[in-house]
């Protein structure tokens, strides 16, 4: 494996040099997304939409909203027949722009009153750049109980209610393991003698080749996989038990639902996928290198569905329901809403067109049509709570 190379900022550096001049890349990426004054998110640079660094599924349009709000409404009615006077909660960890939220309270406006007047929209949001564009957006919504805190305030006072993560946990940092001498090693970033940043690797540490060889055995994963060749490299999200466990503590009793790239292990862990998953993404472009920029760009790494069922299991969570996003969305009636479309006037044709084209792109199947729905319970009992394309799940209710 080639070393990757990169002009490494003076704030970077800093860093780096208090660190003894290298960290695991977990580490890089953790400061290249939350530094609180130049990382992406947490100094608020990260720009979604068409016009921003990559598009998500809200910032198409209120249709993703409004599909999924039914979904949502079906398991708050669940969730208040047991105690008709407990407050719910939406509770949107890592709520990007606001879009989804602000669609979400839109649609819920048509809810039954008695079950609108007990929810609060509860946002939480690590970074003080992208919070205060949030608390821009939604600062004249009035129809629902909208506030912010951190999951350690939300262990303080845990609520009832669902739990949305949408495109969250691809952006953990990850651990990056390379296949080299017949090892698997673990990759740093450090800054060379004239000051760039490159790429080199180590043995793994103890507690992290521990964690791989328990999990990988109780999930019948294979690291390396056969026939893995030289410079093999993969990620490892060891962030995962610790998110699960302080999302637990935030939780009397609901539904989790994860929104993001995910691919089970078998597909995850191939010999043929020699490069990971990992995408550095800027101005509407991936595969740019992930030591670039850091700060300006953003870094993903899918998820290993397995990782995330071993973490949120060892947090006492129940694995529920997952499909891909497109097979979801039919289930909640996408084709009904497209049909819809039709009866719209002719003086709206360019409104029809241009949500045709966002709701065609929310079920491509080489696009966000692939992203998996996954669904876990807390202090609920197992097979309710179904996702509406989940097999035996019955209909869902639609607006």
């Amino acid at each position: 494996m080639e070393p990757m190379a990169a002009s490494c900022p003076d704030w970077l550096a800093t860093h780096l040099q208090q660190a003894g001049g290298a960290v695991p890349f977990s580490t890089f990426m953790d400061l290249a997304l939350n530094e609180p004054e130049h990382g992406y998110y947490g100094a608020g640079r990260a720009r979604i939409g068409t016009q921003g660094d990559f598009v998500t599924s809200p910032s198409l349009g209120g249709d993703f909203a409004a599909l999924l709000a039914p979904q949502l409404q079906g398991w708050l009615t669940e969730l208040s027949t047991s105690d008709p006077d407990q407050r719910l909660a939406i509770v949107e960890i890592g709520p990007g722009e606001g879009h989804l939220a602000q669609d979400l309270i839109s649609q819920l406006r048509g809810a039954d009153p008695a079950l609108l007047a007990r929810i609060d929209m509860v946002l939480v949001e690590a970074n003080p750049g992208m919070r205060q564009r949030q608390q821009d957006l939604l600062k004249h919504v009035d129809s629902l109980s909208v506030r912010w805190c951190s999951l350690e305030e939300l262990q303080r006072s845990p609520v009832r209610g669902v739990l949305i993560a949408h495109e969250l946990l691809d952006a953990l940092p990850v651990e990056r393991l390379i296949w080299i001498d017949g090892a698997l090693q673990q990759e740093w970033v450090e800054v060379d003698p004239n000051g760039s940043l490159r790429s080199t690797h180590r043995p793994l540490p103890d507690a992290l080749q521990d964690e791989i060889n328990r999990v990988s055995r109780n999930r019948g994963i294979q690291l390396p996989p056969p026939d893995a060749e030289e410079g093999w490299t993969t990620e490892w999200n060891s962030a995962l038990p610790d998110w699960f466990a302080a999302v637990t503590g935030a939780v009397d009793a609901g539904v989790l639902l994860v929104i993001d790239y995910a691919l089970e292990a078998q597909r995850y862990y191939t010999a043929r996928r020699s490069e990971g998953t990992l995408m550095a993404v800027c101005a509407q472009q991936a595969g740019l290198s992930p030591l670039g920029q850091p700060g300006a760009q953003d870094l993903t790494a899918h998820l290993c569905i397995e990782l995330v069922d071993d973490a949120a299991e060892s947090n006492g969570w129940l694995v529920g329901d997952q499909t891909k996003q497109g097979e979801a969305l039919l289930a909640l009636g996408l084709a009904e809403r497209l049909h819809a479309l039709q009866q719209l006037p002719g003086q709206r044709l360019s409104e029809a067109l241009q949500r045709r084209e966002a709701m065609l792109r929310l079920v491509d199947p080489a696009g966000l049509g692939a992203f998996r729905w996954l669904t876990y319970l807390r202090g609920l009992p197992a097979g309710g709570f179904s996702l509406a394309a989940a097999p035996g799940s019955g209909e869902c209710p639609r607006d």
